[in-house]
């Protein structure tokens, strides 16, 4: 492994992953959750002006990302005075292997009429979340893992809490919502209820929608993910942070034995 970071800079767009981006499957290929936050640090990058926040990001895989070197870009698909769309890609060897489109929208004064229903909050102290037997230890063991209930594992429905250890990109301070992706894609992995020694599943997307941006290092998740009769499933958590909820996650899965 190089430092404790995600990503080091290596020039321009340019960055290089190390081994602490990689995902339970293979210590080749990363976890879809630094790579969805380095396409948000790209995205925010893009076109930037005060007075506008990204409210939904949708990611898309397009195949494994190797840990080693990677590209980014970004552009500004539809310009818009109240409501914008921007879209980034990352690229490995020349081949794109992820993207992300995000709607950012203007910020006004909502305060008089927000809120959300609301499960009382379990706060972050609580039992250490054992990384699951077959992982590797990569992206797993560089983020700090709660469990609400430690006996709601591996039923398909579970409340988690989540911090990074380490900074997304060397001497920088991840952004909430650079943090808050980082941690989303885990749904699928902590509300699992099947098998990883006899099934494999994976999610093709990550999309997130955000109704207000999180506070503070930790991230939690209500994760629960519902699995079909034909190779299918789906992973939805509500997401939140120590102050009530943030946002919603959902993720497609693709399951199959091993």
């Amino acid at each position: 492994m190089t430092g404790d970071v995600f990503y080091e800079p290596v020039g321009g767009d340019r960055y290089l992953a190390t081994g602490h981006t990689a995902g339970p499957w293979s210590e080749r290929a990363q976890h879809l959750g630094p790579v969805a936050a380095l396409l948000v640090r790209e995205l925010e990058s893009c076109s930037p002006r005060e007075g506008v926040a990204l409210r939904r990001v949708s990611v898309d895989v397009l195949g494994p990302v190797p840990v080693g070197e990677v590209d980014l870009r970004a552009e500004l698909l539809r310009p818009g005075r109240s409501v914008e769309l921007v879209s980034a890609e990352l690229s490995s060897g020349g081949r794109v292997a992820a993207t992300a489109r995000a709607w950012r929208s203007a910020r006004s004064d909502t305060e008089q009429v927000c809120g959300v229903a609301s499960d009382p909050v379990a706060p972050p102290h609580l039992p250490e979340m054992d990384i699951p037997g077959g992982w590797s230890a990569g992206y797993a063991a560089a983020v700090e893992w709660r469990v609400a209930d430690p006996a709601a594992l591996g039923t398909g429905r579970v409340q988690v809490w989540a911090r990074l250890r380490m900074p997304l990109v060397a001497g920088e301070e991840p952004s909430s919502l650079q943090r808050l992706l980082a941690i989303a894609d885990s749904a699928s992995g902590v509300s699992s209820s099947i098998s990883m020694a006899e099934w494999s599943f994976a999610n093709t997307d990550l999309t997130v929608h955000v109704h207000r941006e999180p506070a503070g290092e930790w991230i939690g998740m209500d994760a629960e993910s519902a699995v079909g009769t034909d190779g299918a499933g789906v992973a939805s958590s509500v997401l939140r942070d120590v102050r009530g909820p943030v946002g919603r996650g959902a993720q497609s899965l693709f399951i199959s034995p091993r």
